[in-house]
């Protein structure tokens, strides 16, 4: 559990310096801890520490000190009392989902996640029993309309993914505890630097680590965090079974990415604003959604919720899939690559990619349209992402 001191500090410094232990080395980097196992005195403590009677490290599966320290020091950040870490995002989401439900179970799912959580919760989820409706993620009414007896809980992204809609995160945290279920809310565009869903009465927070909270493309990871009653009952015992677990060089590494992750997130927040204004200026430009722009329709939602509009452009183009390929590959600095969170600016197209496994039916509900090109925003000097981004618009 998490040092009770590190609550009183701000989120900067919990970044930075909670959860670490110093070894008998006295070493001030955070040691990287790299054993699948561990030595016990003798067998009692080994029967003790297996049976939960004694705390310790058991195996690295679900035991590791480098893990450890990433998940205390991102439930701080989190404001959540408990964090489990995980081999991806999407692992985090598969945990969530096997921990908590059951054959009769309904999930009610906001239509703009990523295209591979529609999947899961559709063909995986769904082969087993579950039955998963999705809705408009900034229409109260359809969510409210949508819960039924059986419903466990409500999932959503905010912002979503490549529309960055805005949900209200409080509303619907009132609405899924009036019908008894969960909230559950991927905060992986945001992190916890922008945005704190637990704060606004959401149940569980997931993360794709891979994204911004490593920030430079280089592990695949992800995080589950909420109160320590429920990870303790219902995902710790399937992480400690199921095995998806955070390997702990990954661990270390996310855990550098979180001590500069409070000034690379403003980084990234004002050069997308500034992107975002440009672009709405620009020739072939049909809409530009970025929700710090006025004319953003949840706009005044995101300035009450978040504390900066997030790293995230997405731009319809007039000339649909054609001009979105040639903007795309007109490019010579931006990478063409599905990621984001990176440093570096990266560029793609939906429909074709990170939604492409969907039906076209399922893309035009969830508003992808073939003119569509997101864009993460990077660090590098915004005069020349704007020229880039010039040669082919």
């Amino acid at each position: 559990m998490t040092d009770p001191g590190w609550q009183d500090y701000a989120l900067e410094t919990q970044a930075i310096r909670a959860g670490q232990q110093r070894s008998h080395e006295d070493e001030h980097s955070l040691p990287l801890f790299m054993t699948s196992s561990y030595v016990f005195e003798s067998a009692e403590q080994a029967a003790l520490r297996f049976t939960g009677k004694q705390p310790g490290n058991i195996y690295s599966r679900f035991t590791n000190p480098t893990v450890r320290v990433f998940q205390e020091r991102l439930a701080l950040m989190e404001r959540g009392e408990r964090c489990l870490a995980f081999s991806s995002g999407m692992a985090a989401i598969m945990a969530v989902g096997m921990a908590l439900l059951k054959a009769g179970d309904h999930v009610v799912c906001s239509r703009g996640v990523f295209g591979n959580t529609v999947l899961t919760f559709q063909n995986y989820f769904g082969k087993f029993g579950v039955t998963t409706d999705f809705v408009a993620l900034t229409d109260l009414v359809a969510w409210e309309a949508a819960i039924k007896p059986n419903t466990r809980f409500l999932f959503l992204e905010t912002p979503s993914n490549p529309l960055i809609e805005i949900a209200d995160i409080r509303a619907l945290a009132d609405m899924a505890h009036r019908h008894g279920c969960l909230l559950i809310v991927d905060n992986c565009f945001c992190t916890p630097v922008l945005q704190q869903p637990l704060a606004l009465g959401a149940d569980l927070v997931i993360h794709s680590a891979t994204k911004f909270i490593d920030g430079h493309g280089r592990c695949v990871g992800g995080a589950v965090v909420g109160s320590e009653a429920l990870i303790e009952k219902d995902i710790y015992p399937y992480l400690r079974t199921g095995g998806a677990c955070m390997s702990p060089f990954n661990a270390w590494v996310f855990i550098s990415g979180l001590e500069t992750l409070a000034l690379r997130m403003k980084a990234h927040c004002d050069n997308a604003f500034e992107l975002a204004r440009w672009l709405v200026e620009q020739p072939g430009v049909a809409k530009v959604h970025y929700p710090g722009l006025p004319t953003h329709a949840q706009h005044k939602l995101a300035r009450r919720q978040q504390s900066h509009f997030g790293a995230v452009v997405s731009v319809e183009l007039t000339g649909g899939q054609a001009h979105a390929w040639r903007l795309i590959d007109s490019t010579r600095l931006l990478s063409i690559t599905a990621n984001l969170g990176d440093v570096k600016t990266t560029i793609t197209h939906p429909a074709t990619t990170t939604h492409g496994r969907l039906t076209a039916e399922a893309r035009s509900d969830a508003g992808i349209s073939d003119g569509l090109v997101r864009i993460s925003v990077g660090l590098e000097h915004l005069a020349d992402i704007k020229a880039d981004l010039l040669n082919g618009l």
